[in-house]
């Protein structure tokens, strides 16, 4: 166990010093100015414009000062001090990389206050001074010594990471011509607006155009130049944005302000309807905080009960959707609840017989394992510690859920629990359907059209 212990005033001699050395990190920088609420560009964006004084990304000045304070505040006087001025000059910029050490030494004692002057320095690597300046502080009078707190992990993670990248993968496409279905509502309407401006969606507005314009108008919306395609109500618009697929005029939809029930109605309809060769199927893109890369999930809003044929088809959507944004050979986990074949777990069967379905050649462009258990297909501490021998194991981008229920109830739970940023699509139809929930905001809807955009401009269209 680590103990920290102070120096109190009567055990303090002037010239006495102490030290400590750290590494700037680019996690130390995003604390401080989470903490701070600093975002000064200068300190955080490595875009800013070159001709900034610094030419790169520093330290903010009291990151250096803050370094002072914590040396004061647990090793010279140490617990029990009591802070009362500091005066501090800030000489050179401090960058990533940049090693610091840090150093205060008692120049006075005063008797009457029982206080301590410190010369306070921080100096780099080369031993060139970047910050210089005093400290006085009350030093203690009771001896302290005590274990050393352990301070909380943390993890930290930009929202919509995972998304960004997405759409820097979209920035030579061509946008994709797409009819929303029923826009008729703030969030659905704007956030199709919104994808447009960021080149991922030409959208044409299929709806009610009265309620459409109003929806536009509450918002503060131009629809001057956005085709909107006026229709009686929720089922005539579903409809009819089939049938603009049909005319070659739409290559994907967007679920705006009604039921998942009366898009996916009008979408399998056997007469008129987009249906292929291939089941439909749903898939949950999440940008996960605490996992390092995109994590899909399937299928959690189309297949209720799936049949060992229905799963090869969602899994070989899947992959394919994994192939669109840049995953050359997706690893899939199939889940159930334990990591053994058991005849008396279904689903156990189901995930030995798709392992055997890719060695074969039914299933292809993808590695699959099950079954196995949801923390040995995302932690590899987890499979470690079970001897789990797996390529996929610990590290999967795709997640096969047994049925509906477990699906929605994983993603939902990353998606409330763990602060996962939740997009999503329908494929399988004979184009993409962004079928975000009315309640999604809009980084969920820009994060499926980029999803689709990227599906199209890669992939053919399912044979029909």
């Amino acid at each position: 166990m680590q103990y920290i212990e102070n120096k109190t005033f009567d055990e303090i001699s002037v010239g006495d010093s102490a030290e400590i050395v750290r590494t700037l990190s680019a996690q130390d920088i995003d604390l401080f100015a989470i903490v701070s609420g600093d975002v000064n560009p200068a300190d955080i964006d490595p875009d800013y414009d070159p001709h900034d004084i610094f030419e790169k990304v520093v330290a903010h000045g009291m990151w250096g000062g803050a370094l002072i304070s914590g040396l004061l505040g647990t090793e010279l006087p140490g617990p029990g001090t009591i802070y009362v001025d500091q005066s501090l000059s800030f000489l050179k910029p401090v960058g990533i990389g940049d090693t610091v050490t840090v150093r205060v030494t008692v120049m006075e004692k005063h008797e009457a206050t029982r206080s301590l002057t410190l010369d306070c320095e921080c100096t780099n690597g080369n031993g060139v001074s970047v910050i210089r300046g005093k400290a006085n502080v009350i030093a203690p009078s009771e001896k302290v010594r005590r274990p050393r707190t352990a301070m909380p992990q943390f993890h930290l993670h930009k929202r919509g990471a995972t998304y960004d990248r997405l759409l820097e993968m979209t920035a030579e496409l061509d946008p994709i011509e797409t009819a929303v279905v029923h826009p008729c509502d703030d969030l659905s309407l704007s956030g199709a607006l919104e994808a447009r401006k960021l080149g991922l969606i030409e959208p044409i507005l299929v709806g009610p155009a009265n309620r459409i314009q109003a929806a536009a108008d509450e918002a503060g919306l131009s629809l001057s130049d956005v085709e909107v395609v006026d229709t009686p109500h929720s089922h005539a618009s579903a409809e009819r944005a089939v049938e603009l697929v049909h005319e070659g005029r739409a290559e994907a939809l967007m679920k705006g302000a009604l039921h998942t029930d009366e898009i996916i109605s009008a979408v399998v309809d056997r007469k008129s309807g987009l249906r292929t060769e291939r089941r439909m199927s749903h898939v949950f893109a999440l940008d996960v905080p605490t996992y390092p890369r995109p994590l899909l999930i399937t299928d959690a809003a189309i297949n209720i009960a799936p049949d060992l044929e229905t799963k090869a088809d969602i899994v070989q959507n899947a992959i394919d959707l994994c192939h669109a944004i840049g995953i050359d050979q997706p690893k899939v986990a199939i889940l159930s609840a334990v990591e053994t074949v058991n005849p008396k777990i279904p689903s156990t069967l189901d995930a030995a017989a798709l392992c055997k379905m890719e060695d074969r050649g039914q299933i292809t462009g993808g590695l699959l394992d099950g079954p196995l258990a949801f923390d040995n297909a995302i932690s590899m501490q987890a499979t470690e510690t079970k001897g789990i021998v797996s390529d996929v194991a610990g590290q999967a981008d795709v997640l096969l859920a047994p049925d509906l229920e477990a699906g929605n109830m994983i993603a939902k739970q990353l998606i409330y629990l763990a602060g996962a940023e939740s997009s999503g699509i329908v494929l399988g139809a004979r184009v993409p359907i962004m079928l975000t929930s009315r309640a999604d905001g809009q980084l969920a809807r820009i994060a499926s059209s980029a999803l689709a955009q990227l599906y199209v401009r890669h992939k053919l269209p399912v044979a029909p």
